[in-house]
């Protein structure tokens, strides 16, 4: 059995930093990762570029996880956006940021920012075992014991930092949540998030790639409004994607109704009646789908409102009948979709739900339950939206729970 400081299961962002934080010289620290390899969810992160946090007052960040926001202010205000660009660009990895605020290494590869990670990790003797999958974790009055298959660890101090159970194929099996529920903790139940939706008869799958900037959207669930949403909608084979799609889809639940605006700007349904009218009487000799056009619908998307709403292609407006045209309305300002199921775990970015942020302590990332436990990362009750959010409160959370647990290592 050999026996360390403080161990760290999962060598994800969030542990990896967490392991940097809290490691001293008389302070040994033990990194398990069940992969071969650290950071394997990490590589893939911005489809391998990286998006590590998004620019901006890290105040604005709160509103971004949910209503979960209110649980990480005291890591991010310890640990913000700033301090994690500086932390790179100090170890001569330089930060750029794009025309939507998320903030990229100027190299654009992740795996750049795993070797500075993993470099920082062996500067501070950080031992790292991989390929070692944790089967049990028990507590005792004197601390934790960790079995994998070939090894047993007694460890004075937990952290857990597995992550969530999206994208399976890197490891995330869920295993945090069976960990911290064996020691006593509540699992709030977890799901897929930031996830595409598939839709029921999707009646734009031959529309594939199109994709609207800033669109407006509401959610209705059994005849009832739930809320609104603006934001990038991208349509897939499948159904709906793009952020706006995937910052609502942890509130989303098969059966809900995505009522679409195909119209850009401020132009309210209300506004598009009237101004629609104006166009009809003002163009008679023109054909429907040619008034359409002039309000920056694409081409494909405005025959298919039209085939939708029962109005012949070549319909010239003086033949365009009332009860047509207040059904053409509908279908451009307000056209609903069935979700019949959203993304699994295999497409989804993250998890949601996890260990209840009840039990855990906000300024610490320590257990309110079991002394010296802690959680770090997406195995908490945490998922922010996309463009760095994520990957902002991993790094937060981890050098939360690694700072104090540094302090109280030298108190002794």
């Amino acid at each position: 059995m050999e026996q360390y400081a403080v161990a760290i299961i999962g060598a994800g962002p969030a542990g990896l930093f967490c392991a940097i934080h809290a490691a001293t010289p008389d302070f040994p620290v033990l990194l398990i990762e069940k992969n071969p390899h650290p950071g394997a969810k990490l590589r893939i992160t911005g489809s391998g570029q990286c998006n590590i946090t998004h620019d901006g007052e890290v105040t604005d960040f709160f509103c971004h996880y949910g209503g979960h926001g209110i649980f990480l202010k005291p890591a991010l205000l310890a640990f913000t956006n700033a301090d994690l660009i500086q932390f790179f660009v100090e170890r001569r990895c330089r930060m750029e940021t794009d025309e939507n605020g998320k903030v990229f290494p100027c190299t654009r590869r992740s795996a750049d920012i795993l070797e500075i990670l993993l470099r920082e990790c062996h500067k501070k003797s950080v031992t790292v075992r991989c390929g070692a999958a944790v089967e049990t974790v028990t507590s005792d009055p004197a601390g934790f014991l960790i079995t994998t298959h070939h090894h047993r660890y007694r460890v004075a101090r937990l952290v857990i930092a597995t992550g969530g159970a999206s994208y399976p194929a890197t490891g995330s099996s869920g295993d945090g949540y069976r960990f911290a529920a064996l020691l006593g903790h509540t699992i709030v139940p977890i799901g897929p998030a930031l996830t595409p939706v598939i839709i029921a008869k999707h009646p734009f799958f031959d529309l594939s790639g199109i994709s609207f900037a800033g669109m407006r959207f509401s959610v209705w669930r059994q005849g009832r409004k739930e809320f609104d949403q603006t934001g990038d909608v991208l349509i897939t084979h499948e159904g709906l994607s793009g952020p706006g799609i995937l910052d609502c889809s942890r509130a989303l639940l098969p059966g809900d109704q995505i009522h679409l605006s195909f119209l850009s700007g401020t132009m309210t349904q209300e506004i598009f009646t009237r101004d629609l009218s104006m166009r009809v009487l003002a163009n008679s000799k023109k054909l429907v789908k040619s008034v359409l056009l002039q309000y920056d619908i694409p081409e494909r998307l405005v025959e298919n409102l039209l085939l939708n709403a029962g109005i012949p292609d070549g319909l010239t407006c003086a033949h365009l009948p009332a009860p047509l045209r207040s059904r053409l309305i509908t279908s451009i300002t307000d056209f609903p979709l069935t979700i019949s199921a959203l993304g699994d775990y295999s497409v989804a970015m993250v998890t949601r739900g996890g260990v209840s942020l009840r039990e855990v302590n906000p300024k610490t990332m320590e257990s309110r339950l079991v002394p010296n436990l802690y959680f770090t990362g997406e195995v908490l009750d945490i998922d922010g939206d996309t463009g760095g959010y994520n990957l902002q409160a991993a790094f937060s959370t981890g050098r939360c729970a690694g700072e104090h647990i540094r302090k109280q290592s030298c108190k002794r």
